[in-house]
């Protein structure tokens, strides 16, 4: 296993979308976080049922909708394309119906690339079966097999991306944003989730070894983007969202640790932390993706993007064309703004980056500290730490300090009514114990035991 100790991007102005010091090489020769952003494509089905009498159906949708994307692609001249296929759950407790996808996917593809020269890559994105029964069961049984089966038949096939948006830890992460307990947040995130990403992505690793493909990267989508869409809501503080999604950076840098390579999952919004840690590539998402959720983070999270993804959206029909070919679009302009920027050097690109940070930073803290400058204050927290769990609280405290601060100098606007949870999340986190085996005992006197299977997380 991996250990990251030091920073592989320091100076916050290398953190710029298109580079990576540690770029990936696809078969068809894309060269993600080499000097060039991809635009990362992904859709999904209009609402209807997922089984046997439907497959036929799905199957003409996808077909239907990888045709409209590689079309539009071709016709925009885009240098390359990410394709993600994210299963609905019926597709991965089916992985024949996961597979009946995936090759439609990877026909069109290849077809694309022998008659329009279009370079094109398949991220394969298994949904985690494993949370579909109450308690989850995490380390066994027929739902975490078919899963598993799900990457190798797929990485078989073609996909040379592995992701997935994992849940380990979820069972109480849910609960801990409801009450904006911080200490069950770093419990659920930097115990239970890392020790879940542990166990899972070694299993991912070897697939993607065997196959000669890559473990791309997992996402606190299912933590830290709730998070930011209950903030959206009104429903808990940004500022705890904001540190909330600094925390999540140590949950998901544990895939890194197991073997992941990149581009890290598009709505890992803590890709930019994790790419100054481990130099490798990374997929992000803003204002393209408002087809899935709103946030208040459009522009900053391309600042450092190596593929620039649209989240997911439905099979529907807009006035232009049906919604993904529409999608396709949108992220084929902005990306052949990011690369035109590149192409004049490094001074235009710095302006560009610059103009779509500072447009965010000062209406919400969630945007500030996704800010180059704020992500690597937070990643060097992070590899300072001797262990996850103190990576967390280092985390949570390095939020704090850049949020406090800039409210301090009137450089981020804060509700009045959430100023207070600075000093409270603060003291929260101060008031943690040093030692994780203490911590982890007070811990489980507080959760509830009964939303989980201690013994899947080494917790029994």
């Amino acid at each position: 296993m991996s250990e990251f100790t030091k920073l592989a991007i320091e100076d916050p102005a290398n953190l710029i979308f298109g580079f990576a010091p540690k770029p990936l090489v696809t078969r068809r020769g894309m060269r993600i976080g080499g000097g060039v952003v991809y635009p990362e494509i992904n859709f999904t089905l209009p609402t209807m049922f997922v089984n046997g009498a439907t497959m036929p159906e799905v199957c003409r949708q996808y077909r239907e909708m990888i045709d409209g994307v590689l079309k539009r692609a071709c016709e925009l001249s885009v240098p390359g394309l990410v394709v993600e296929f994210e299963t609905l759950p019926p597709m991965t407790e089916n992985p024949d119906w996961g597979m009946e996808v995936t090759n439609i996917l990877l026909d069109a593809m290849h077809e694309a690339h022998a008659k329009e020269g279009l370079k094109s890559v398949l991220r394969m994105t298994p949904n985690d079966t494993r949370e579909m029964v109450r308690p989850p069961v995490m380390r066994s049984g027929e739902l975490w097999e078919n899963m598993l089966e799900l990457f190798d038949r797929s990485a078989a096939a073609g996909a040379e991306l592995l992701s997935i948006e994992s849940v380990g830890g979820k069972e109480v992460h849910d609960e801990a944003l409801q009450s904006c307990d911080v200490g069950q947040v770093i419990f659920a995130l930097c115990v239970m989730g890392v020790r879940d990403m542990r166990f899972l992505w070694p299993h991912i690793r070897e697939i993607a070894d065997r196959h000669n493909v890559h473990a791309a990267g997992d996402t606190a989508c299912g933590f830290a983007n709730t998070a930011m869409v209950l903030a959206e809501q009104k429903l808990i503080p940004r500022v705890f969202a904001a540190v909330v999604r600094s925390i999540s950076a140590v949950r998901s840098l544990a895939a890194y640790e197991c073997g992941a390579v990149g581009p890290g999952k598009d709505c890992g919004y803590e890709n930019v932390i994790l790419k100054a840690i481990t130099g490798y590539p990374m997929a992000m998402e803003g204002k393209s993706a408002a087809c899935a959720h709103l946030s208040p983070v459009g522009n900053v999270a391309a600042a450092a993007c190596d593929t620039w993804s649209n989240e997911s959206v439905q099979n529907v029909r807009l006035l232009g064309a049906m919604a993904p070919t529409c999608y396709l679009e949108q992220i084929a302009y902005d990306t052949r703004l990011f690369n035109e920027a590149i192409s004049d050097g490094p001074v235009a690109a710095g302006f560009l980056q610059r103009w779509m940070v500072r447009s965010d930073i000062e209406l919400d803290p969630q945007a500030l500290v996704l800010a180059p400058e704020s992500a690597v204050q937070i990643a060097s927290a992070i590899v300072g730490s001797p262990n996850p769990y103190r990576a967390g609280v280092a985390a949570g405290l390095a939020a704090i300090d850049i949020l406090s601060d800039a409210f301090k100098d009137k450089r981020l606007r804060i509700p009045e009514r959430e100023v207070c949870w600075l000093d409270s999340i603060q003291n929260a986190l101060y008031d943690l114990p040093e030692s994780e085996s203490e911590f982890m005992t007070e811990m489980m006197d507080q959760v509830d035991r009964s939303t989980f299977r201690p013994a899947d997380y080494e917790l029994d």
